[in-house]
């Protein structure tokens, strides 16, 4: 008998036949370009539904993954859902182990702008991590951008994160943790304050107060990921801290006197030309 994700997309597969939304399973198969044949097997149990398949179904008649993986919530998507949602692509190791996705700040650009395109994400560098909570679920890593979350978070830094369904939006996300935000334009890194309930937007918020928080609507979302855990290329000092603030305070003090000595120059022009 097939497994369980292969009867919850039969169950699709004869939910769509029962509303007239396809005429018939040759239908179904021509119209995700896959052999009728294939699918018959596939409906009489022979065959397992394969996941390039389960990609197309969802892709076209918005079949809910999380009903598909899970058996929990609707077998279809809602329009509302589905302007946010978008098919991920999961890297396996030969030993059909989920591998985690690194995606680099040159390619972040990119992969918020494609739409699930598998190519894209399979040339994506890809790694395994020994603990068992990345054995579950899917995983995505992410290079920092930017100082927006320093002193937390610092350009270099790379972020291993969890995926975050987004029927699990409204509920999942807590206030004032580190997610890395996907919109159709940007890759941010950001505490979070959830007014999906109240106004369908999330306020992404920085530790680096130099920069100010900032709204996104669900219509902007593309995926959500929570930070789990950090990867940095060193580990500094106590020393090395408060040098750091040291040398930020030094460079502060050097433009305040700058900015001192420019207006007692412009104050003598003036004074100057007055007279």
């Amino acid at each position: 008998m097939n497994n369980v994700v292969s009867q919850r997309f039969i169950k699709c597969h004869n939910k769509l036949r029962e509303e007239k939304r396809v005429r018939s399973s040759r239908q179904f198969a021509l119209s995700l370009e896959y052999l009728p044949q294939s699918l018959s097997e596939i409906l009489k149990g022979r065959r397992d539904v394969t996941i390039e398949l389960l990609r197309k179904a969802i892709a076209k008649y918005k079949m809910n993954p999380v009903y598909i993986m899970t058996g929990d919530g609707p077998m279809f998507m809602t329009e509302e859902t589905n302007q946010s949602f978008r098919v991920l692509t999961t890297i396996q190791s030969p030993n059909d182990e989920e591998l985690i996705v690194h995606v680099p700040l040159p390619a972040q650009s990119v992969y918020s702008a494609e739409l699930g395109d598998p190519s894209f994400v399979q040339d994506l560098p890809t790694f395994s991590l020994p603990d068992y909570k990345y054995k579950v679920g899917t995983h995505r890593s992410f290079d920092v951008p930017g100082d927006s979350m320093e002193p937390t978070l610092f350009e270099g830094d790379k972020v291993v994160c969890s995926f975050l369904e987004p029927t699990l939006w409204a509920s999942g996300i807590k206030d004032n943790y580190a997610y890395v935000i996907v919109t159709r334009s940007d890759v941010a890194v950001r505490r979070v304050k959830n007014l999906i309930e109240e106004s369908k937007e999330l306020e992404l918020i920085p530790d680096n107060k130099f920069y100010e928080s900032y709204r996104v609507s669900m219509a902007d979302l593309r995926e959500i990921w929570y930070v789990r855990a950090r990867i940095t290329p060193f580990l500094p000092s106590p020393q090395n801290i408060q040098r750091y603030v040291h040398d930020e305070m030094l460079g502060l003090k050097e433009t305040i006197d700058k900015q001192g000595k420019m207006i007692n120059r412009l104050s003598a022009a003036i004074d100057r030309l007055g007279n």
